[in-house]
């Protein structure tokens, strides 16, 4: 099993397009794939074509009354198995504070659930901010995968995700794995290519070699419910998420 957490504290980089075709790519390989939504946005399920009617129908319901995961999984016609989120999900962190078994909370249920095999992949769609819901994320995480949009303020916040995942390493006990993924990139503007470069110069061979570079189809493919595999199989940004998975895997970021 190998669990990747999607993470940025800066909205606008691509978080959820890159949970969700980063899934969806994985899911053409006929592996079992679950999306977890953890923004309370829920982006991530409405994309995938699930809706909840109520937060008890969602991973809230795992913190509210550790109700087993395997009981909110919802199948999807992109064969992405989705564990949808709801927005009374922002409420987590007054309800239950952030004591280390909330925080482990993902964790434990997705270690210790029967449903998970040892060849599934998981992948988590954070919430964008430092709270219960990605402290979860990273907690329960082989491996954290930060977008970054070619810009300065973006490249600011990887900075900033950097010293976050640092500071948690002492209570993790270990060295979160992470890469730094440039999104929205077109390699023909000046100002994206010195944000590259200040990313390779900062972050070494923990940048990602693949761009997800500007797409129509990746802009337009979440107003038809629909990855971009789905809606533009031939597409540039279809080429990128694959390319991307395949690096991924060639590194054994992804097992």
């Amino acid at each position: 099993m190998t669990i990747v957490a999607v993470f940025n504290q800066k909205g606008g980089v691509g978080k959820t397009t890159t949970a969700l075709n980063l899934a969806a790519a994985m899911a053409r390989g006929r592996q079992t794939v679950y999306g977890i939504d953890l923004d309370p946005q829920a982006h991530l399920s409405a994309i995938a074509g699930v809706t909840a009617g109520s937060g008890d129908e969602t991973i809230l319901s795992l913190f509210q009354r550790d109700r087993p995961l395997r009981e909110l999984v919802r199948p999807t016609a992109s064969n992405i198995h989705i564990v949808p989120a709801h927005l009374e999900l922002s409420k987590v962190d007054t309800m239950f504070g952030k004591g280390y078994n909330v925080v482990n909370r993902l964790n434990t249920s997705l270690r210790t659930e029967k449903f998970l095999d040892g060849s599934a992949r998981v992948v988590v769609d954070c919430c964008p901010m430092i709270g219960v819901l990605s402290l979860n994320a990273i907690f329960a995480a082989d491996c954290v995968l930060v977008p970054v949009a070619a810009d300065h303020l973006s490249y600011k916040g990887a900075l900033q995700i950097e010293k976050t995942l640092k500071a948690l390493e002492p209570v993790l006990k270990r060295r979160v794995r992470r890469r730094y993924l440039l999104t929205r990139f077109d390699p023909g503007r000046r100002v994206e290519r010195d944000v590259q470069r200040m990313l390779e110069e900062h972050f070494g061979d923990e940048v990602c070699r693949t761009q997800i570079r500007e797409s129509v189809s990746l802009a337009e493919s979440p107003a038809y419910n629909k990855n971009v595999f789905e809606h533009a199989p031939n597409s540039r940004g279809a080429q990128d998420y694959a390319a991307l998975l395949d690096e991924l895997q060639a590194e054994r970021f992804i097992g």
